[in-house]
Order: C-alpha cells, then structure tokens, then sequence
C-alpha cells in the first residue's frame, strides 16, 4: 500500500461538484493499493498512521498524534500512486490493485482506523472526485509498505 498522509487544518471531497464529506484537523489521506497487499499492510499502516505525532504540542514541537488533537481523517482512494513514469510520456497502472481488491482493501483499511477511535470520512472508490485542502505547515508523509 502507498499511502500520501497530508497534515490540515481542513478538507472535503465533492462528486459531480455537491460536497460529499468533509474534516476539519486532521490528516487527509490519498490511499492506493496493490494486489499483494493484506492484513500485514494494513495492520502496519494503522499503527504507523494513529500513532504519528506531526501536531504541535504548546512548545510548538512536532510531538501530539490526531487522537490526542481530537483529529479526523479523510480517506481518500488514489490508485495512481502505482502509476509507472519510466517508459513514454503515458503512466501505466499495471501495479495498481485490481479495482474489486483494492476497495476490499481500502474498506478494510477504513473501517480498522475507524476502530482505533478516530473519526473517519471517506470518498467514494472510483468516483471522480474533487479535493479541496488547505494543508497546514505544509506537513506531508509518504508510506510505502514495500519500503517498511
């Protein structure tokens, strides 16, 4: 799983321009998948993901999670982050997950942050979609799960 983890004060997705959900505080989060990818990846990502203390605590440190900010989460699935530049001037999308696994796992995915307490707002798999954010910081981390 590729998970692109941006750090806002707010965000919301809209489909065919009528908000569809939307944060306030909290992570938005572009995730894509693989067809490889399982349990492991996503009990890693949960993890990693609720525990990652980016806020700032009252000596302006990077040093409190989203719980401890009453945070929340917007999900979003991306499958081109699987997209492969090397060749042309066309990205391939041959490593993205089969479109019936990856929303099996995204859903999984979702609904496991979901029992880690904190409020979790999703876009709709596949839908085109459009991303408003206003990133604070900027604060953006990017997690591989090849890479873990």
């Amino acid at each position: 799983m590729r998970i692109v983890l941006q750090r806002v004060n707010k965000a919301s997705v809209s489909i065919d321009d009528i908000e569809y959900s939307s944060i306030h505080l909290g992570y938005l989060l572009l995730v894509g998948v693989e067809d490889s990818d399982g349990e492991d990846e996503i009990e890693y990502l949960i993890r990693k993901i609720s525990n990652l203390r980016i806020f700032e605590d009252s000596d302006k440190k990077m040093n409190l999670n989203i719980k401890q900010v009453n945070g929340e989460i917007l999900s979003v699935s991306q499958f081109t982050l699987y997209a492969d530049t090397k060749h042309g001037n066309r990205p391939s999308f041959v490593k993205a997950g089969k479109p019936s696994y990856a929303e099996k796992i995204y859903n999984d995915f979702n609904q496991k942050l979901l029992e880690t307490g904190i409020t979790v707002k999703t876009g709709v798999f596949g839908a085109d979609m459009t991303v408003q954010i206003e990133n604070n910081g900027p604060c953006t981390i990017i997690f591989d799960t090849d890479n873990k």
